[in-house]
C-alpha cells in the first residue's frame, strides 16, 4: 500500500513499497517526523516555510537524496550536505526516486508584488497526487488528489479554487494554511469543496491511501460459496465478526434496541 501522510503546511510524505519520499519539509511542519527514514527528499522552491535547511542538509548528510531548483541545492550544499546527493530538477523532467516515478512540472513561484524578485518554483506529480508548491501551473495530467495552496502572500482563494477546477482532480486537499488561525482553515476547506471532487482534510501526521492502493486491515473475508467445504480460519473469525453486535459501532449485526 502507498500513503500520503501530511506534517502540516505544505509538507507531505509518500511511504510505498520502494521507500519514503518526503515533499516540501519546511519550517512551518513537522519537518522531523517527514524527514526520518525517508530516501529521497523533493523541495518545491527555497523559501523557509518549505525548506527547513539545516535539517534538510542533516537528513541528506545521513543518506538520503535531494531533487529541487538551483537555488534550494545551493542552500542545502552550504549548509553543508554532499554535493553528490544534490540533483537540480526543471519542468518536463521525469525522475524515479525511492520506488516513486516522479513528474515534473511548472517553472515560476506565483507573484507575491511587482516589488518582490521572482524566484523558481517546480511541482511534482507523483503516484497519482499533485504538489504544486506556490504557483499554479498548467496541468495536462490525470491527477487523483490535488494538493491546494489556500493561503499566502501571493495567493487569492478565488484563483485556487479555480485552478483546482482547471485540473479537475478527483479528490481536493488543502495545504500552505500554517498563516491562518483555526476560523480561517475552515473557512478555506468550506470554500474549496467549490472546486468540485472529495474534500480530503486530514490531522497533522494522518495518512491518506493513494491511487490503486488499500489498507488490508479494511478486508473482511468473504465466506466460501460452497458451504460443504470446511470454512478457513479467517471466514470463521468474519463470521463471528458479522454475527456479535459491537458495542463501539464497529461492525457485527445490528443492535436490537
Amino acid at each position: 500500500m502507498t500513503t500520503m501522510t501530511w506534517w502540516g503546511h505544505s509538507c507531505v510524505r509518500l511511504d510505498g513499497p520502494g521507500g519514503a519520499l518526503v515533499i516540501d519539509p519546511g519550517a512551518f511542519s513537522d519537518s522531523a517526523s517527514a524527514l526520518a527514514g525517508a530516501e529521497a527528499i523533493l523541495v518545491t522552491h527555497e523559501h523557509v516555510d518549505h525548506v527547513d535547511v539545516e535539517p534538510v542538509a542533516a537528513a541528506v548528510t545521513g543518506g538520503a537524496r535531494l531533487w529541487s531548483t538551483a537555488a534550494v541545492v545551493e542552500l542545502v550544499a552550504a549548509a553543508g550536505a554532499p554535493a553528490d546527493r544534490l540533483t537540480v530538477v526543471a519542468s518536463g523532467d521525469t525522475i524515479d526516486v525511492a520506488g516513486f516515478t516522479v513528474r515534473v512540472m511548472g517553472e515560476r513561484h506565483a507573484v507575491v508584488h511587482a516589488d518582490v524578485p521572482g524566484i523558481a518554483n517546480v511541482g511534482y506529480l507523483v503516484g497519482g497526487m499533485l504538489h504544486p508548491g506556490d504557483g499554479f501551473a498548467a496541468v495536462s495530467a490525470d491527477v487523483d488528489l490535488l494538493l491546494v495552496p489556500v493561503s499566502g502572500p501571493w495567493l487569492r482563494l478565488g484563483e485556487a479554487i479555480d485552478w483546482a477546477r482547471s485540473v479537475a482532480p478527483r479528490r481536493v486537499m488543502p495545504i500552505h494554511d500554517g498563516l491562518l488561525n483555526e476560523r480561517g482553515q475552515a473557512l478555506s476547506r468550506r470554500l474549496l469543496a467549490l472546486a468540485g471532487g472529495e474534500l480530503v482534510t486530514p490531522a497533522v501526521g494522518e495518512r491518506v491511501a493513494l491511487p490503486g492502493t488499500h489498507d488490508p486491515h479494511d478486508d473482511v473475508p468473504e465466506l466460501e460459496y460452497d458451504e460443504t467445504v470446511p470454512p478457513r480460519p479467517e471466514e470463521e473469525i468474519a463470521d463471528v465478526a458479522r454475527s456479535v453486535p459491537d458495542p463501539q459501532g464497529h461492525g457485527g449485526a445490528p443492535s436490537s434496541d
